[in-house]
């Protein structure tokens, strides 16, 4: 069995080349790390690599109705991993922190504002509500925030790689949280999409206790951090790094 894992950056609408590449390279699952924005349905644009295809939700799939219909309402809803621990078919164990920290729902280091997607609905005064059009444009938003309840839902199981849409702090706007989620979890190795670069965090892999690793805008990682797929700004961002 192939049990190299394909860790797939932002696509942003555009999943052409991660069908091809996993028909040809047959990796034992792939995983969509954010900011989909599949301009069909999952298991539609998907089609020939549906069964091993797993994603987590990125800010971006929740701009447009129909975009996060095309995730939570296709036949690969199944397959969000946000805020979950699945095993694999070699026994390892992957966890997903799908979206983004944000202001006015929990924005480490400060403290979180609403525990949960739940909580942050029942705070809603009824005048609010009333505002039909800001009120729904809100409740989707906030289907790709991340709450403080997911988060210590998580950081009470173990796994051995953790997925996140959002940076660890090795990463210039990362955060600490992340990092810190990663260490209780015990896991050896992270990935994470959102900023559109791969860096070379390396330096930081002793002091964080497991190696991370970001995956550049429409670029593919393989388990142990290899380039499958150049993204298309790694080599941009990298520069602008050394310099």
């Amino acid at each position: 069995m192939n049990t190299n894992i394909f860790f797939c950056g932002d696509t942003h609408g555009q999943l052409r080349h991660v069908v091809e590449v996993a028909l040809r390279l047959r990796p034992m699952a792939v995983i969509l790390l954010g900011d989909i924005e599949s301009p069909r349905p999952l298991h539609v644009e998907l089609a020939p690599i549906r069964d091993i295809v797993w994603w987590i939700a990125g800010n971006h799939d929740t701009d447009r109705a129909e975009l996060w219909s095309h995730l939570v309402d296709s036949e690969l809803a199944d397959r969000r991993l946000d805020g979950r621990v699945v095993t694999l078919a070699d026994g390892t164990r992957l966890a997903a922190l799908g979206g983004v920290f944000r202001q006015d729902i929990w924005y480490p280091p400060a403290p979180p504002r609403h525990e949960s997607y739940k909580d942050w609905l029942a705070s809603l005064q009824p005048g609010w509500r009333k505002r039909e059009s800001m009120y729904q444009s809100q409740r989707l938003k906030h289907c790709s925030s991340i709450f403080h309840a997911d988060y210590l839902r998580l950081a009470g199981q173990k796994a051995d790689i953790l997925v996140m849409h959002e940076a660890g702090a090795s990463h210039p706007h990362g955060f600490d949280a992340i990092d810190e989620l990663a260490a209780v979890m015990g896991v050896h190795t992270t990935f994470h999409g959102h900023q559109h670069d791969r860096l070379d965090y390396s330096a930081h892999w002793p002091g964080l206790g497991f190696r991370a690793f970001g995956v550049g805008l429409r670029g593919i990682s393989g388990r142990d951090g290899q380039v499958v797929v150049v993204g298309e700004l790694d080599e941009r961002r990298a520069g602008r790094e050394r310099s």
